[in-house]
């Protein structure tokens, strides 16, 4: 059987780690390694974090770097065949989730990543949906203009990471941007799952306000730039028409 690694990173999350926690722990497939990654809270984040050790197979909680240094210690410790990430305020669509994913890898063993569909739902309120984000089809036409297939459904080969490196932990919102467009130029084969996998609350670093968008647009051109990639400003810029039209489909 395929195993599954998936990795929660949180950090005084006690607000929403539980429907987190939840999701993972009640999804129907059996071979799931989670690993849950805190960077030393000083909420309650850890606590509930431990009321599910025996449904955790790695729990650390000290001090870290930032987020993508917690994400790339998950990533050492996984022994899955394949690695994804789920976000301390994101939940899993339902819980067949990871046994769609399985057999969907199963199916095509020659697929090095595989990605699936999400949705923005209210931060309170996990039943209304905001926006869907769907890429149809990955490719690097796309990501010159900023659309880049959805990180918190990405799986990908754990030996991609010990082949192409970990999540750079010099970007403070965009590491996953770069680590995936470094793994599409070492032209590996991602495939998309047509349903949807996760549930990611709207208010996140990367979505909020003016000059976080801003930020993280730069922070995407140093990514293309360290790859030999070229974008720009207005390239991204291009992406708002269809970033606003996602909230009416």
């Amino acid at each position: 059987m395929l195993k599954i690694s998936i990795i929660t990173v949180c950090y005084n999350s006690a607000a929403f780690i539980r429907d987190t926690l939840e999701s993972v722990t009640t999804q129907t497939y059996k071979d799931i390694e989670y690993i849950v990654i805190d960077g030393a809270s000083t909420d309650a984040t850890f606590d509930i974090v431990s009321e599910y050790r025996d449904k955790i197979t790695h729990m650390i909680s000290e001090p870290d770097h930032g987020l993508y240094d917690a994400i790339n210690k998950g990533i050492k410790l996984a022994s899955g065949d394949f690695i994804g990430i789920l976000n301390s305020d994101d939940l899993f669509y339902d819980n067949l989730c990871i046994a769609k994913l399985a057999e969907f890898i199963e199916l095509n063993q020659d697929a090095d990543a595989v990605y699936s569909d999400l949705i923005y739902v209210k931060r309170n309120d996990i039943s209304k949906k905001v926006r869907s984000y769907r890429v149809r089809r990955n490719s690097l036409w796309k990501v010159r203009f900023g659309f880049m297939i959805p990180h918190p459904t990405f799986y990908a080969k754990r030996e991609l990471f010990e082949k192409f490196g970990l999540y750079k932990t010099n970007y403070r919102v965009s590491a996953d941007f770069e680590l995936m467009l470094r793994f599409m130029l070492n032209k590996i084969k991602i495939l998309r799952l047509h349903v949807i996998m996760v549930k990611m609350r709207e208010g996140g670093i990367s979505n909020t306000g003016f000059r976080w968008i801003l930020h993280q647009n730069m922070e995407i051109i140093k990514a293309c730039k360290e790859n030999d990639f070229y974008t720009n400003l207005l390239f991204l810029s291009m992406k708002i028409p269809f970033k606003i039209a996602s909230r009416f489909l």
